[in-house]
């Protein structure tokens, strides 16, 4: 690894330093992840970083994510510079190291100088005035040159130090996929996502292009573009939902969903809708069906509710546990896109490296078989149900579908070779979209997209068809 070619002095002892507001918000937001009392995603867009100015916002941003991503090589980094290795440090003068860490090593604009000394007094005003110096003395030594990962023989730990990922991860990933895919899969997961977009309709773009955006194709669908640069959220398209933030993947799943039967629609369930960017193009692709949007979480009910009241009468929302739902043979459709680990979005959601665990795979299956027989026994004969996760592990994949089938009669898989198709001869896929997703079929017909290999989070997506019994 090219260490750092930075110098820094010891931090002035008797003058104070100001934090900016930037460094101290990012503090406060790792520290709360840290303590597993919520999640960056929803501290990075609460009232506190919004309160900042945009350069301010941006900078707090970049370090809690960066922080998040490197996390275990930084950890990795920082005790083999402490007198006592092994030692355990307070949260706060560890979230005060790893933020230092991670600017000495990985944002080259910003001066040794001002990270230490902004490191420094953050540890003081966390009340850890006792650990400043030690603060001070292992970010020095970082800025003189990082140690060195020292030999390591073991492919699979190597792989995971240099990307900063949990070793068991990596290794379950390599048997998986392979040794190219999985380093794919990390590096992925250590960059910034594509931000991806929706146009409701295509003179959108145009609007767009008057106020400075510039848009590139997407990469999959033609409804999709990519923000090469201005700020979309501040557009009047965004405000009235014409253009919407979504992952091109995350959209696929839902163009899928809506090409999978050959009559029409009436009656379609969105089993775990929130945040509803996928209920809008079921809406979208059915404009005469009625649709069932449910969600769990209370919290995220409501948001669904609020964005979805728009759509009047042809969007009914419930606040409805998707695994409890007793409704036979009511639907034409149903999409199950259901919770889980969330490994294909590491790059978007870093900490869930952190917290997740192999124990807790099996866990999320149990609860996503479930789901998956409600919205299978909901859907009439000849009813279909799209089944997609966000997860790169097949026991919430394959396994949870081979499960399902085995325990419930008169049910069988669909290739989805043949919606790929239609989706292409309708203009919905790009022709280069189109060829690279039949490319990554598995044997059974389902439909992976791995992080790397596509611009997009990592999906799983499968067809399931009940017929008649």
């Amino acid at each position: 690894m090219t260490t750092p070619k930075k110098t820094a002095k010891t931090a002035p002892k008797n003058r104070p330093t100001q934090i900016s507001a930037a460094r101290k918000a990012a503090f406060e937001v790792l520290l709360a992840v840290e303590r597993g009392h919520s999640h960056s995603d929803d501290l990075l867009r609460g009232k506190a970083v919004n309160a900042l100015s945009a350069p301010d916002r941006n900078l707090a941003t970049a370090l809690v994510l960066g922080v998040l991503r490197w996390q275990i090589q930084l950890d990795h980094q920082l005790h083999a510079l402490l007198a006592r290795p092994n030692a355990k440090l307070d949260p706060e003068v560890l979230i005060a190291l790893r933020m230092g860490a991670f600017q000495l090593l990985h944002m080259d604009r910003i001066p040794a100088r001002a990270v230490l000394s902004e490191s420094v007094e953050l540890t003081k005003q966390a009340g850890h005035r006792f650990a400043s110096a030690m603060v001070n003395a292992v970010l020095r030594k970082l800025a003189e040159g990082a140690p060195s990962f020292g030999s390591l023989d073991d492919i699979a730990a190597k792989l995971a130090l240099e990307e900063s990922h949990p070793a068991w991860m990596v290794e379950r990933w390599i048997t998986s996929y392979g040794l190219e895919a999985t380093r794919s899969i990390c590096r992925h997961g250590q960059t910034q996502p594509v931000l991806s977009i929706r146009l409701a309709t295509p003179s959108v773009e145009t609007e767009l292009g008057g106020t400075g955006i510039i848009l590139e194709a997407g990469e999959l669908l033609t409804a999709a573009r990519s923000v090469a640069a201005g700020d979309i959220t501040a557009t009047e398209a965004f405000g009235e939902s014409r253009v919407r933030l979504q992952d091109e993947g995350s959209q696929l799943v839902a163009e899928l969903a809506c090409e999978n039967l050959d009559q029409k629609v009436k009656n379609i369930l969105d089993a775990c809708a929130a945040p509803g960017g996928k209920t809008m193009i079921l809406v979208e692709r059915n404009p005469e069906a009625h649709i069932v949007a449910c969600d769990s979480s209370l919290q995220r009910f409501e948001q669904l509710r609020v964005r979805l009241a728009g759509f009047g009468n042809q969007i009914e929302c419930r606040h409805a546990e998707a695994n409890a739902l007793t409704e036979d043979s009511v639907y034409d459709l149903a999409l199950a896109d259901v919770p889980c680990s969330g490994t294909g979005t590491l790059g978007r959601n870093p900490e869930i490296r952190h917290r997740l665990r192999p124990d807790d795979l099996t866990r999320q299956a149990e609860r996503q078989r479930e789901i998956l027989t409600a919205a299978l026994r909901a859907v009439r004969p000849g009813g279909r149900v799209v089944y997609s996760t966000c997860s790169l592990e097949p026991e919430e994949n394959e396994q949870v579908i081979a499960a399902v089938l085995a325990a419930t009669p008169n049910l069988r898989t669909l290739p989805l070779q043949a919606s790929i198709d239609a989706l292409l001869r309708k203009a919905i896929l790009t022709e280069n979209g189109a060829n690279s997703l039949r490319h990554s079929l598995t044997p059974e017909g389902f439909l992976r997209l791995l992080p790397g290999a596509f611009h997009t989070d990592g999906f799983f997506i499968a067809l399931i068809e009940r017929i008649a019994g």
